[in-house]
């Protein structure tokens, strides 16, 4: 069997850049190890497989090339836009079903955002800070001041860790193997760095995200990590805004610079009870992928 996986770029920043995913409607007629097989296949950080739900508009399943993963912002984001360009959504409310959980989505012109929870924070131990910078080629002194590295879980774990500027950030020496062996230990997606230094004025910050536990050296846009990271400035560094544009892919081998927006919802500006991260996408390709029957 051959089927036609469409790649949609998500949080693209105008016209530009964004990052890539496989959409693979009607998966309900694909099995775990074939989803798994077509994920390796489109060969890029995420593919999503959009099914029937009993209990929600959809069902979202989300694979890397190696393995399954609960959620993923740029895939959703990427899956909804198409939903809608072709005629499958035409309400701006959806809810998507995932393997742990429904989540509401909401469509505005020509973007998606989707939920996430309230963050959780976690320290790290003195062994897990030191394995990070290792892992990373920083030292303590390349670190934002007062700002310590913390694992931020809105739906997904990251470490979610500042440095002072963007030559910092630029020039980062990663060890794979080490931040892939930090992350098992921590249970993290990965590690999702930032500067309060962009490219563009009116944002909040620059970052990257490494995440070789699942398979991704390095990707482009990373909608739940922009989540704890919001939750980070908004609770660790007192940066109290209600919506929050962050920066990626800039400092790629091939840069895809990417834009996303995270929308906070708090009690009286304060406890921050839920938010929503989203931007837009647009088609860009579709690749081949033979199935075994």
């Amino acid at each position: 069997m051959k089927i036609e996986v469409p790649i949609v770029n998500a949080f693209t920043d105008g016209q530009l850049g964004g990052n890539p995913a496989g959409v693979v409607l009607d998966a309900e007629r694909f099995t775990r190890e074939q989803k798994q097989h077509i994920a390796a296949a489109v060969g890029l950080s995420e593919t999503a497989f959009v099914s029937p739900s009993g209990k929600a508009d959809f069902m979202l399943e989300f694979f890397t090339p190696s393995r399954q993963i609960a959620h993923c912002g740029h895939a959703t984001v990427a899956t909804f836009n198409y939903l809608r360009q072709i005629g499958s959504l035409t309400k701006p409310h959806a809810v998507k079903e995932t393997i742990d959980g429904c989540r509401e989505i909401r469509l505005e012109q020509t973007q998606a955002y989707m939920e996430q929870l309230a963050p959780r924070y976690t320290a790290l131990s003195e062994q897990s800070h030191a394995q990070l910078l290792r892992g990373l080629g920083l030292h303590n002194t390349q670190l934002l001041p007062d700002a310590a590295p913390l694992v931020v879980n809105t739906g997904n774990a990251f470490v979610v860790l500042g440095v002072k500027d963007v030559s910092t950030l630029a020039n980062l020496r990663v060890d794979q193997s080490v931040i892939s062996e930090l992350s098992e230990a921590l249970e993290l997606i990965g590690i999702y760095l930032f500067t309060l230094h962009t490219a563009a004025q009116g944002r909040h910050a620059s970052t990257r995200m490494f995440a070789p536990r699942y398979g991704i050296a390095e990707e482009s846009a990373t909608g739940m990590a922009a989540g704890p990271l919001a939750c980070y400035l908004h609770d660790q560094l007192g940066i109290r805004e209600q919506r929050y544009l962050i920066e990626q892919g800039h400092f790629m081998p091939v840069p895809s610079p990417s834009l996303i927006e995270v929308r906070l919802d708090t009690a009286n500006g304060d406890a921050i009870r839920g938010l929503m991260a989203g931007g837009s996408a647009a088609l860009s390709d579709t690749r081949p992928v033979e199935i075994a029957d």
